[in-house]
This record gives structure tokens, C-alpha cells and sequence, in this order.
């Protein structure tokens, strides 16, 4: 499995994908270059290294491993016959395996680099380079689109420090200097579906007009038989296509303007964090084209207005001329880890800055608040006492 990063050709620092200008930046030399000039150069490649003799890219690993002796080859700690014959199995049912590392190596300066089986794009943990693990995102895994970032991880911080800086009860550490730098830049796949519904609908219906004359009322009810049909297209209907994550966070920051996605090329990825699916289309087909005929059903049931009431409503929706485009999105994340151990999430939809997330609440503050205004509440009503004793 080819591991990549595409080099300065005035200096060999790594480019990264630059959101502001929507071009590939140089942070050594400040060089920068279009999509069509990052095409021509040819990106430098990381050779696949071998775990404990065995050329591989999963390793399960061991509870007491550790990144060291993964960084050594994992001659540390060998991965057993059944664990590799596990692992290669998980690879290719596409089935998640429990506690499944992948180790590549960088081609910038050649040390190991573990990362989790579905991780498509990320950094080098030692000379910080952008790479792409190729072999990830190829094949039947290869992205249809992909919709770059339309801001830079400092829009991000700054769009997370507006947000929950008004918020007196969360906690400094929250939104900490060495808490904000954990935020990341991270494409998610998603399925996007489009078809085209053939819709019928059939029902009665009444039209009521109700008027005075002198000092009579007057209604007069008109029934008819109404029938409908017509085709409804839908489009860019979207579904998170990664089993291990917040199905609701994730889908709760959207939805994104696809008509900007780009085809996909890999260079995009520089400099984020991709993951690949494990979703495919046919487990999500079904949910999709209840969405798709719930839309056609409210389109149809639109052009009923002009009616007072509606009765006895039949309809017959048939899918027609169906597409799925895998797509990576983008999403800044964040995770914070509080006290008591429990974890809170935190997403910015990377193009339109869309936020959602559970915020944690200091109970120091809360409780010191709250101790006040109890305070002042019990005050007032001493004096209101007090005067009118």
C-alpha cells in the first residue's frame, strides 16, 4: 500500500492543502500552486515496511504494546499466525477488528507511522509531514468527489472561541490554548444519493367558501376527485458512511452546498485527516430511498393546497435512474476529556462553519452562581420584609 506526500519542488517541503486560497502552500519557501501545477508533480512514495518478518499493513496489536516497539518493527511484540490470519480476514470482509493497527512508513524520514484501519490521510507523528495512504482510497474505495475545507484550522479557532467564549459555565480548559490545538481538519466519507421518483397520488377533496349576506351566512362546499402524477428528482441526499463515529454529530453540522465539490484528486487531502468507509451503499440504500419518497410524498402533497380538506389520499411512488457518488466532506473536530471522565464532541462543518456539540459545564462555577443569586433572592426578601413589617 503506496504512503505519499506531495513535495516542494523549490525547497522538498511538504504541501498541504491550503483552504484560504484554495491552492497547495509550501510552509518553508511560502511556494504555492494551483490544482492543474500540483498534478504535474510526481509525489513521493514510503515504502511498506514488515511486521515481525511478515510483509503486512495490519497488525493486531497486543494490550501491553506500545507505539516504541511499533516504531522498531514490532519485533517486540510479535503478532501471532491466528492474530495476522484475524487481521488479513478483517481486511478483507471489511469488518471492523478490535484493537487493529496500520503501519506504514513515511517517506519524508522513513519512521514508522500507526494509524487506525479506516485512517486514509493523516501526519507523520515524528517529522510532522502531510501524507496519504494511497492504497486506502483506491479501487472500489476510490472518492467519486470531494468538497475541500473553505477555511483554515485559525477561521476554525477563531469560530470555536466565538462560540463558547459568551458561555460562563464552561470551563477555561475547554477552549485552553492546549486544548484548541487539538482541533482537526478531518474528511468524512459520506454516501450522497440521487433518483428520480415516478409519483401518483389520488384522493377527494373539498373546496369551502364561506360568505355573509345581510344577516345570513352563506357555504357552499365544491367535491371533487383529484389525481396527481408526475416525476420528483431528488438530489444530494446524504448519508455518514463511517460505522465508528457519531452518527448524529456528524450529520448534525449539515448540510453542505455539494454543487462545490471537486472531483477527487489527493492532494486535497495534505495537510487533514481523511478516514475511509465501511459503510457501503446497499446497507444504506433502504434508508435513503425512504427519505427520497417522503420528499416526493410532501412535494406531492404540496400541490393539494388550493383544497380545504383531503380525504381517502393514495399514492404509488417507483425509484427510477438511482446514483450513488461517494464523497469526502469536511468537518473540524473536536474532543475534550473532562474531570469525571466523560468525553464531550465537538464538530464545525468545514464549509459553511455550521457548529453543533454538547458543551461541558463547570460545577464550580455553577455551583458559586448559583450560591449567589441564592443569596440575593434571600436578601431582597429580607428587605421586602423588612419594609412592610
Amino acid at each position: 500500500m503506496a504512503v505519499i506526500t506531495y513535495k516542494c519542488p523549490n525547497c522538498g517541503g511538504g504541501l498541504k492543502f491550503d483552504p484560504k486560497t484554495q491552492k497547495y502552500q509550501c510552509e518553508f519557501c511560502l511556494s504555492s500552486f494551483t490544482q492543474e501545477e500540483l498534478k504535474e508533480l510526481k509525489p513521493q512514495e514510503g515504502s511498506q515496511r514488515e511486521v515481525s518478518g511478515v510483509e503486512a499493513d495490519y497488525y493486531e496489536k497486543p494490550e501491553n504494546d506500545t507505539l516504541e516497539g511499533l516504531k522498531a518493527g514490532g519485533k517486540e511484540n510479535p503478532a501471532s499466525e491466528e492474530e495476522k490470519g484475524a487481521a488479513a480476514a478483517s481486511e478483507d470482509s471489511g469488518k471492523k477488528a478490535v484493537g487493529a493497527a496500520v503501519v506504514y512508513t513515511c517517506p519524508s524520514c522513513g519512521a514508522n507511522i500507526v494509524t487506525e484501519k479506516n485512517t486514509a490521510a493523516t501526519f507523520c507523528y515524528y517529522c510532522h509531514s502531510p501524507i496519504v495512504l494511497e492504497g486506502q482510497l483506491s479501487g472500489n474505495y476510490l472518492p467519486d468527489k470531494v468538497l475541500p475545507f473553505k477555511f483554515d484550522k485559525k477561521a476554525a479557532e477563531e469560530k470555536f472561541l466565538s462560540y463558547t467564549g459568551h458561555k460562563i459555565f464552561v470551563p477555561k480548559a475547554f477552549f485552553s490554548k492546549d486544548q484548541i490545538e487539538k482541533l482537526s481538519g478531518v474528511y468524512y466519507p459520506f454516501w450522497v444519493y440521487d433518483c428520480e421518483i415516478d409519483a401518483e397520488l389520488s384522493c377527494n377533496a373539498d373546496r369551502i367558501r364561506t360568505w355573509t349576506s345581510g344577516d345570513r351566512e352563506f357555504t357552499e362546499t365544491n367535491v371533487y376527485h383529484v389525481e396527481r402524477a408526475g416525476k420528483v428528482s431528488v438530489q444530494n441526499l446524504s448519508r455518514n458512511a463511517l460505522s465508528d463515529t457519531d452518527k448524529n454529530l456528524v450529520e448534525s453540522v449539515m448540510p453542505y452546498r455539494l454543487k462545490e465539490a471537486e472531483p477527487f484528486s489527493m492532494g486535497y487531502l495534505q495537510g487533514f485527516v481523511a478516514q475511509k468507509r465501511d459503510i457501503e451503499s446497499a446497507e444504506v440504500s433502504g434508508e435513503l430511498k425512504k427519505k427520497a419518497q417522503k420528499y416526493a410524498n410532501r412535494t406531492m402533497r404540496k400541490t393539494l393546497s388550493e383544497y380545504t380538506t383531503t380525504s381517502g389520499v393514495v399514492s404509488d411512488y417507483r425509484t427510477e435512474n438511482e446514483n450513488f457518488s461517494y464523497m469526502l466532506l469536511p468537518l473540524w473536530l473536536l474532543t475534550y476529556k473532562a474531570l469525571d471522565g466523560k468525553k464531550y464532541y465537538f464538530a464545525m462543518n468545514g464549509q459553511t462553519g455550521e457548529i453543533h456539540g454538547k458543551l461541558p459545564v463547570d460545577a464550580g462555577k455553577l455551583s458559586m452562581v448559583s450560591g449567589i443569586i441564592g443569596a440575593l433572592v434571600f436578601a431582597l426578601i429580607l428587605l421586602i420584609l423588612y419594609n412592610f413589617a
